[in-house]
């Protein structure tokens, strides 16, 4: 086959130290560790945000999100159920382009980047959609943030007061609400298997998006019984199921060594006591040290990767786009910017060649906090942001920033980031300075009140609504499910 079928695996707030590859000690994942013996692991992969919206959204169209207008959503981190906002339809998706060339292409699972109408998967160039539109801790829970009257509750937090049904979508159309999550993934590898038979005579784009191991954690009952990490590690083996799953079906349709198989997260893990790790980085979920954006990424495509390859050269998901698009013969928009660049001249080599990127930016929401070329690291700014349930700036946050900003960290030694060696190097803070102020007038930087110059806009509706809405009549398997947990 000239054109490789596709199958990118992107999971839901795993982190850097939660596969066994990566040097978890809890987690059983072999499948994902045969998939990395076999293929090529990355030790230097970055998602571009530590949250999952803008993270998605930079996925599918090569950009960082402030580009795409996909910094913040009307003041919350990521787009709540039932928001006026979303991603452009006017944007070119990894999946409209490969649509365009001839492919299948199908989303599974969580999508996160609008839930009106004009936002969901099949106006962004995909045939077909079975999945959650939004985080599975945005339908109906036990878990109550308290009265909306309340000064500390912030404002994401007041409009998740009334919740939705979690709506599950086939294409455009609510087809269950409140499903069993416990169910679900096996619901989505199903689903998964079909397609794979349904298009094994044909090229086919496959983004298999779990709703693991973002809270709440709902596992199957026997995942649970083999943890070694109460709920966490089974939904983590939850994932290196479904990989099982995947893997046997290419193998048994005769397709493995004509797919591409791409494995990583939306973002770092959240760490809040409940299981995930992010190895020896420092930070979590929502910030911009590396354990927020430093996830795991490996790729296996047999005879063209070659196996047991590990890589520590800078790559991003923003490079998935005109990576893809190189291998495949589709085309990467030619009057649109993007930030991705193609990475398959490292793909296909074990051999030491020069990156196509050395450099990666950070932000958090439009905020630019970082940056970073080659081993160095610069953190420009930091929001001291409040707990997302108190509203408070903790004194562990006023701690955790002290004595780092600004802060200069050689990464290939320090991966941690406990070294500041910010006055020790004035002449790499001053190069790094410089390109944070190209990026800084290329894409914005709300922390210095500057707008980006090549900034698109997001998707807008007027009059949005959720996809469901509270009826207590209605026959729901859960009216609200019995975990408060939300990540």
């Amino acid at each position: 086959m000239d054109r490789p079928n596709i199958v990118l695996i992107n999971c839901d707030d795993l982190g850097y130290g939660d596969l066994g590859v990566y040097g978890s000690k809890v987690n059983k994942t072999p499948t994902i560790d045969k998939m990395a013996a076999e293929g090529m692991l990355f030790t230097d992969f970055y998602t571009a945000s530590p949250v999952c919206s803008p993270s998605r959204g930079a996925l599918l169209t090569g950009c960082y999100p402030p580009r795409i207008s996909f910094g913040d959503f009307e003041g919350n981190w990521v787009l709540m159920p039932g928001q006026s906002v979303g991603l452009n339809p006017k944007e070119t998706t990894i999946a409209g382009a490969l649509k365009k060339t001839g492919y299948n292409t199908k989303i599974i699972g969580k999508w996160h980047v609008g839930d009106q109408q004009e936002f969901l998967p099949t106006k962004h160039g995909f045939d077909s959609y079975y999945g959650l539109p939004y985080s599975n801790d945005m339908g109906r829970q036990v878990d109550d943030p308290g009265p909306v009257d309340n000064p500390t509750i912030p404002a994401r937090m007041k409009q998740l007061k009334d919740r939705p049904p979690l709506p599950l979508l086939r294409d455009d159309e609510v087809i269950q609400e409140q499903p069993d999550l416990r169910a679900l993934t096996e619901r989505y590898a199903e689903e998964a298997i079909q397609f794979i038979r349904d298009n094994k005579n044909t090229p086919f784009f496959l983004y298999f998006a779990h709703m693991y191991v973002h809270l709440p954690l709902y596992a199957p009952e026997n995942l649970v019984q083999n943890s070694n990490n109460g709920d966490y590690g089974a939904c983590v083996a939850g994932v290196d199921w479904v990989s099982k799953v995947l893997m046997h079906e290419l193998k048994k349709q005769g397709i493995d060594e004509d797919t591409l198989v791409i494995f990583t997260s939306d973002n770092g893990s959240r760490m809040q006591n409940q299981g995930g790790s992010n190895g020896k980085l420092r930070g979590i979920k929502g910030t911009t040290w590396e354990g927020g954006q430093r996830v795991p990424c490996i790729m296996r495509w047999p005879g063209k990767i070659p196996a047991g390859t590990v890589r520590s050269d800078i790559i991003s998901s923003i490079d998935f786009f005109p990576t893809i698009a190189a291998i495949s013969g589709a085309e990467v928009p030619k009057k649109t910017i993007i930030d991705g660049v193609d990475m398959s001249p490292l793909m296909f080599t074990d051999e030491d060649i020069p990156a196509p990127r050395d450099q990666f930016v950070y932000y958090m929401g439009n905020r630019l906090e970082a940056i970073r070329k080659g081993k160095w690291k610069l953190h420009i700014t930091r929001e001291l942001r409040p707990d997302q349930r108190t509203g408070v700036v903790t004194e562990k946050a006023i701690n955790e920033a002290a004595g780092t900003i600004p802060g200069l960290f050689n990464l290939e030694a320090d991966i941690g980031e406990t070294n500041n060696v910010y006055h020790d190097h004035p002449e790499i803070v001053e190069e790094l300075s410089a390109l944070a102020a190209a990026y800084r007038e290329d894409i914005g930087d709300e922390a210095e009140g500057v707008t980006g110059k090549n900034v698109r806009p997001s998707g807008h509706v007027d009059n949005p609504d959720t996809l469901t809405h509270y009826n207590p009549d209605h026959p729901y398997i859960y009216a609200e499910y019995d975990k408060g947990e939300r990540g």
